[in-house]
């Protein structure tokens, strides 16, 4: 794969440099001479005309087989040719083997068999293994084998014949049937055919012997018919006498080895390209060109890429396998057909914007002869180098490395067409060069030592660098120049059809290369294209007129001359020639004044022999004349030395005064610290006055003007005012001065011939610029310097007025500091480190210019954000997440978690939820641990946080379960108790009431959900602060007090409502009418009176008058609360409330009503134990009566009564059952089972509860209310019983307490009393039965 060398400068002169060419190009030249070549473009707008005459033009090309151009490939195509020839005249046609699906290269084991030693060394030493692996192939694939046959059977007798030992045996036959060979068939070569051809004959048939024949082996003439006949010389051998023998005759002519030694020891036809058999015209050859590279890349023209068309040229030339042949118009004389340029006097007519190109000197035609090139004193018009060639060229068509006649100054000019490729190789690398390729390709050398001045032999680039030859390359577009400087080898090919002009010129700096040129030639017997001498006496006769620098170029030029020339004049006297002539050289062609020997054009002096008049020799090869003794030799000369000293005096008087003065300027110049001189602005200032202008003058302008204004500058910087700055261009900026450019400016200040003043200031300077650089570096070379320390010595280079810039870097590194610590910080500070802060973090860190420790902290950063926004994600979707997360598996997340320096919400809000989730667990195992039994409202707000806990947490669905059995619990004792659309709730139907006052006036109370830790006085005004001592009691015990305590003033209250409504009744003539009903107006009309409360209705606005049933107890709305179930409906209610084991007011008031109505039971039963039922209640409303009367009876007591009767006979079950049984039977856990109960419509919750009144009961009393009732009538009810939990002491003195004790009598009342209130202890209690008064005075009730 070819690499392209890297590319040669390009330089763009502005019109003010391109107005001089040779100024321009010495400019350039210590930039230029080191690439070897160089590329010119001129300015925009500097477009010539082409003026050559197309249709007149015409040329015959040039023929160029590419793989023969390569001096390595053309090496191995003679190796090839020469074995062609070798087995051609043996009777055998060469076939090159194939190895490994490739051509063995032949060449290649040849030359690396002879370095191992030859067939013989290598066989013995087993190295065909090695010498396969050195040819490229694959080891372990047994090539060795294969090369060794391939050697021994083509290259081994060609080996021994180049030996000078005997041919062996021919081991080629012209079998066509061997397929591992093909035919060589190699084409006609690209020489020039010799002039004498050997034409061979065939041979008559062996059997017939010529007359005259002799062997070279034996005289013996026995055996005919084995004899040979050579087709060469006609000598006759045995088969059996070669060595080796034959063993049959040959097929096709044969040689024998001493003709073959004859025919293959011809010397080699020099090299060369055969013109093409066709003339073209510009337009033929461009049509064939274009057709060519489009049907080559198959592709249009101007789409091929030059980077393609590169890699192919160089890959042709080094391939044997492919011939592709390409034709070139090159060395086109201008003069014949016109230049590209227009010329003054030419069949061109150009406008008049264009006559400036016609002088013009980039005008090829102009350069050479321009006042400052030497070229124009050389007297002949020479073509390709006073006058132009010209160029026309095709893809791939090319010029071999070469460098230009006399080591000359080229220039080519690219007129139009596709690009032209460059090499080019410095001037003192040219030996260097030559020598690779003469280390590369010996045998061509040989035949050819002047080989590279042919322009017949390039070599790739690569194969160059590779050796250590510097190459270098440009594209030349059209409207370019290339230029080519002294001793430059340079080769190229073009890209496509184009058209390029070239000429030479030489400058005065060329002389002395000019002068070493022509010895190298000596050295190489080559021609000279004119004679230096010649030109050099020409200049010197027009001294007068010369410029100072040719002038002095010319006089060291002509000194060199005239010394030689006087040496080598000293040794012919010396060899005893003593005869001379004078001859005028100038009027002799070139061809007959070179020497015989070198083929030098010799101009001063020559040595001539009478024996060959026509032939001489310089005076370097005296002794290669002829053999004739030199006293017989003739000295013929140009000048005597006296003739030449006038030439020389001439020019020394031209130049003497300026070298003087230049070498007086040029020893200030170079005058080092230690030598400076003063004189440097008298000699800028005095003497420059009297010289014309010249580069040496010029330089000296600079030099002063930029003393000048380096003084002037360095001490506006001393004075902190400098506005400007120096630049090696004259350019000023406003901007600061750069280190290197105040480092150039200090030295220069010290190269400068003159001492200046501010120098030792400024050097003072450039030191502190130097220790803050150290400073910064040292700084800058730690991992991560503080943000203090990199702010310190900002401060410290914002003191320096320099542009400094490490400023940037360090400003940079204050930000990446600064960044570093604000991530360190927060990462110290994990509590404060969001996500959003990583965030803006990284968002300010990826603004940051790259450096390690921001990577590696960027990397750290990022991978913590990434964990943190994962574990943020994968906590918020753990809250979120249906079914949730067992509380396992969210502590196993949070001990990962906890290990994260961050402020993670979503993990913190996780890390909560888990420790509410441990507390609320805690809670439900204690809220019935050691079976205790929760309450409702516990258990209520126990789940109700459970539901805000994104926790699965395992005992919530048992909690969950129990809620809904309560409610459904609650919901079977509403459809039992409550009344169609009643307004009431449950527990306000099944407490006791609290509010018997105007119930009109109720108001609904807030709830306090605190609850005290010790109760100290226990509100009871309303069903709100009951139903909240119901919900704090501890137990079931503390719950039947609280009711009991609710019960009594329910009594209480309804005795006083019975004595106000009876009271307001009564007829008083000093009141007025009583407002009675429910329409708050006086009586009136049949009248209804409440067998409860004791007030008056009028029939007309009761609802349902007609249904009340005569003669049964009838209750006003607002006494009738709820329906009457029979017990045997309630008391499943209750076990089923038992079963859940869950605490709730409504339940502790249904457990009191029914302990009520058992007390009740039990009591009828004492009453009349062994009657029926009917007799009961005969016997009790026969005693009901008696105890009316009783004045000691009070009138709620009597109502008790009543209603009792009327609850036994509508919910007591006939059983005659023991009290202890029935108590025993309702707290026994019964099966759950449904009550079937009327259907109650939906029920509200209004702001004032009312008690709602049972169904069956108020139907009964409908039934035995009857219109009539009158206000006399009176009934009593049954739910004014006295509560056990009252105590029936005459006096009680009410104790108060967390804990109460009681004494049951175990008399005829079964009554219950405060232990403290009868004076019993709790030890008598205990031990002993306790009578009440009552029970031991015979009352039959207890009062």
């Amino acid at each position: 794969m070819f690499i392209p060398p890297p590319e040669c400068p390009v330089f763009e002169p502005s019109w003010e440099e391109f107005a001089d060419p040779f100024g321009f190009i010495n400019k350039i030249r210590p930039i230029a001479e080191n690439t070897g070549i160089c590329k010119i473009r001129p300015p925009p707008g500097w477009q010539p005309p082409f003026a050559c005459d197309v249709d007149r033009l015409h040329f015959t090309p040039r023929i160029q087989r590419l793989n023969e151009l390569e001096a390595q490939t053309r090496v191995k195509l003679n190796f090839l040719d020469q074995i062609a020839k070798f087995w051609e005249l043996q009777g055998c046609t060469l076939k090159i083997p194939h190895v490994e699906r490739k051509t063995l290269d032949l060449y290649v084991l040849y030359k690396l068999v002879n370095e191992d030693g030859g067939f013989d060394v290598v066989c013995k030493e087993r190295k065909w293994t090695q010498i396969a692996l050195k040819m490229g192939f694959a080891p372990g694939k047994a090539v060795g084998s294969h090369l060794r046959a391939h050697y021994e059977r083509i290259l081994y007798p060609y080996y021994l014949f180049q030996t000078g030992a005997n041919l062996m045996k021919p081991t080629l036959t012209n079998d066509t049937k061997d397929k591992e060979y093909k035919p060589h068939d190699l084409p006609q070569r690209q020489s020039v055919q010799p002039a004498e051809t050997c034409t061979i004959a065939r041979r008559a048939k062996r059997t017939k012997v010529k007359d005259r024949y002799r062997n070279l082996i034996h005289t013996w003439t026995s055996d005919e018919d084995r004899l040979l006949l050579c087709d060469g010389c006609d000598d006759s051998y045995h088969t059996f006498c070669l060595i080796p023998p034959l063993h049959d005759v040959p097929k096709g002519d044969w040689r024998c080895p001493k003709c073959l030694a004859q025919e293959c020891g011809k010397p080699q036809v020099a090299f060369g390209f055969e013109q093409a058999s066709r003339d073209y015209t510009l337009r033929t050859f461009g049509d064939m060109a274009d057709s060519f590279k489009s049907d080559y890349f198959n592709m249009p023209v101007h789409m091929v890429p030059t980077e393609l068309v590169e890699k192919e040229f160089w890959r042709l030339v080094s391939t044997i396998e492919e011939d592709v042949t390409v034709e070139y118009g090159a060395d086109i004389a201008s003069k014949d057909f016109g230049s590209g340029f227009p010329v003054k006097n030419g069949t061109f007519k150009v406008s008049p914007e264009e006559e400036g190109y016609l002088s013009s000197g980039w005008n090829l035609n102009n350069m050479p002869v321009l006042d400052a090139s030497v070229l124009t004193h050389v007297t002949a018009d020479i073509c390709g180098m006073k006058l132009p060639w010209l160029y026309v060229g095709m893809c791939f068509s090319s010029f071999c490395w070469h460098i230009e006649d006399h080591w000359s100054y080229s220039i080519n000019y690219l007129h139009w067409g596709e690009p032209k490729t460059w090499y080019g190789a410095p001037g003192y690398a040219a030996e260097q060069l030559e020598n690779v390729m003469k280390n590369l390709a010996p045998e061509l050398f040989e035949s050819q030592p002047d080989l590279l001045h042919q322009l017949v032999t390039i070599m790739n680039p690569n194969v160059l660098m590779e050796h250590g030859v510097p190459i270098y390359r440009t594209n030349q577009c059209a409207g370019e120049f290339v230029i080519t400087f002294p001793r430059a080898y340079h080769s190229g090919f073009n890209q496509g059809f184009n058209f390029a002009e070239a000429v030479n010129f030489c400058t005065a700096d060329w002389m002395p290369l000019g002068r070493q040129c022509v010895e190298h030639y000596r050295s190489l017997n080559r021609y000279c294209v004119f004679s230096h001498d010649e030109m050099t006496c020409n200049i010197a006769t027009k001294a007068n007129t010369l410029e100072l620098e040719l002038a002095s170029a010319v006089q060291k030029d002509m000194c060199a001359m005239i010394l030689e020339e006087k040496m080598l004049r000293e040794k012919t006297y010396k060899l005893g020639v003593w005869h001379s002539q004078q001859v005028d050289y100038d009027l002799l062609p070139d061809e007959e004044r070179q020497c015989a020997k070198c083929r030098t054009t010799c101009y001063l002096s020559a040595i001539t022999c009478p024996c060959s008049p026509d032939q001489l020799v310089c005076l370097h090869h005296i002794e290669d004349l002829c053999s004739c003794p030199a006293r017989s030799y003739t000295l013929n000369y140009k000048y005597t030395l006296a003739e030449l000293k006038p030439l020389f005096q001439a020019l020394t008087t031209r130049a003497e005064s300026y070298e003087d003065w230049a070498s007086k300027v040029k020893k200030i110049l170079k005058a080092d610290q230690d030598n400076k001189s003063g004189e440097l602005f008298k000699i800028g200032t005095l003497e420059k006055k009297t010289y014309p202008e010249t580069d040496l003058l010029s330089h000296l302008r600079q030099v002063i003007q930029n003393a000048d204004r380096c003084t002037s500058m360095a001490q506006q910087l001393l004075n902190g005012k400098r506005q400007t700055r120096y630049r090696s261009g004259g350019g000023k900026s406003q901007n600061q001065l750069t280190v290197e450019e105040l480092r150039s400016f200090v030295n220069q200040l010290y190269d400068l011939p003159c001492s200046i003043r501010q120098a030792p200031f400024l050097k003072a300077l450039l030191n502190r610029v130097e220790q803050f650089q150290q400073d910064s570096s040292d700084l800058l070379a730690e991992d991560m310097p503080g943000s203090s320390a990199l702010h310190g010595l900002l401060d410290e280079g914002a003191s320096l007025d320099v542009e400094l810039p490490q400023l940037a870097v360090l400003r940079q590194r204050l930000e990446q500091a600064r960044w570093v610590e604000a991530v360190q910080e927060a990462s110290d500070q994990p509590a404060d480190l969001s996500l959003d802060c990583m965030r803006r973090l990284i968002d300010q860190g990826v603004g940051l210019a790259p450096h390690a420790c921001v990577e590696k902290t960027m990397a750290r950063l990022q991978e913590l954000l990434t964990v943190c926004e994962h574990w943020e994600e994968k906590a918020h979707n753990m809250l979120t997440a249906r079914p949730l997360y067992s509380i396992e598996t969210l502590e196993a997340a949070i001990q990962e978690v906890d290990s994260i320096p961050a402020y993670l919400p979503s993990c913190l809000q996780l890390k909560d939820c888990v420790s509410r989730a441990r507390e609320w667990i805690m809670e439900a195992d204690g809220l019935q641990a050691g079976g205790h039994i929760p309450g409702l409202g516990a258990l209520s707000e126990l789940v109700s946080r459970a539901r805000g806990i994104s926790v699965m947490l395992e005992p919530l669905s048992r909690l969950e379960s129990l809620v809904s059995e309560v409610q459904a619990w609650k919901e079977s004792a509403a459809k039992t108790f409550l009344l169609r659309n009643a307004s009431h709730s449950l527990l306000e139907v099944l407490c006791p009431r609290c509010e018997t006052g105007s119930q009109k006036s109720k108001s609904k109370k807030n709830k306090d959900v605190s609850v005290p830790c010790k109760k100290v006085e226990v509100k009871l005004d309303s069903l709100f602060d009951v139903e909240k001592a119901l919900s704090t009691s501890k137990d079931t015990a503390s719950a039947m007090a609280t009711l009991s305590d609710v019960h009594q003033k329910e009594l209480e209250s309804l005795s006083m409502l019975r004595t106000s409504n009876e009271s307001k009744l009564q007829s008083s003539p000093s009141c007025l009418a009583p407002t009675v009903c429910l329409c708050h107006t006086v009586p009136a009309g049949p009248m209804l009176q409440c067998e409860l409360c004791r007030d008056a209705y009028h029939s007309g606005c009761v609802p349902g008058f007609k249904d009340i049933q005569t003669g049964l107890p009838w209750l006003c709305p607002l006494c009738k609360r709820s329906e009457k179930p029979p017990l045997d409906k309630v008391l499943p209610l209750l076990a089923s409330l038992q079963r859940i084991r869950v605490r709730l007011p409504e339940g502790d008031a249904l457990r009191y009503v029914i302990e009520r109505t058992v007390r009740w039971q039990h009591k009828v039963q004492q009453v009349s134990p062994t009657q029926h039922q009917n007799g009961k209640v005969s016997l009790i409303c026969s005693n009901i009566i008696s105890l009316k009367i009783n004045e000691n009876m009070t009138p709620f007591l009597f109502i008790f009564m009543f209603h009792s009767i009327n609850m036994m006979q509508d919910g007591v079950p006939e059983t005659k059952k023991e009290p202890e049984k029935l108590e025993k039977n309702s707290k026994r856990r019964l099966e759950k089972e449904n009550i079937e109960g009327q259907h109650i419509g939906k029920t509200k919750k209004p702001k004032k509860k009312k008690p709602k009144m049972n169904k069956e009961r108020r139907r009964e009393e409908k039934q035995t209310t009857s219109p009539s009732n009158s206000l006399s009538d009176l009934s009593y009810s049954d739910d004014s019983e006295e509560d056990w939990s009252v105590c029936s002491a005459k006096q009680c003195q009410q104790p108060e307490g967390n804990e109460v004790n009681w004494v049951q009598c175990d008399g005829s009342c079964n009554q219950w009393f405060h232990q403290i209130c009868v004076g019993v202890s709790a030890e008598q209690a205990e031990n002993e039965d306790y009578i009440c008064v009552s029970c031991s005075t015979g009352s039959p009730f207890c009062t």
